[in-house]
């Protein structure tokens, strides 16, 4: 995942108006988001009021620099059952590249 946002981070350096959209830092989620526990529509587009709620505390702990975040979070298994999954999630820094500036 490092190896991919360094790329992603260093193409984006390349440039100029988009140097500055690097990602700084990420996590992985403890689970895959799902449109059984309200994250995804079912066409998979990405429930983005439902997720900053959800998701608030690692949100948070992204931005304060914290570098490991404890999240429980309910689930809705295909059985229809319910539960909780917890877990310690490791923040990481990414590598940021300094911008390319090219010459006018």
């Amino acid at each position: 995942m490092r190896d991919c946002i360094g790329q992603v981070n260093a193409d984006l350096a390349a440039d100029e108006r988009l140097a500055d959209s690097q990602i700084t830092r990420f996590l992985v989620l403890h689970k895959e988001l799902d449109a059984d526990d309200g994250e995804l529509t079912r066409t998979r587009k990405v429930r983005r009021g439902a997720i900053a709620e959800r998701y608030r505390v690692l949100v948070d702990a992204l931005y304060a620099g914290a570098t490991h975040q404890h999240i429980e979070t309910a689930v809705r298994f295909e059985d229809g059952r319910s539960g909780t999954v917890d877990a310690d999630l490791r923040l990481a820094d990414a590598d940021v590249h300094p911008a390319v500036r090219h010459a006018a």
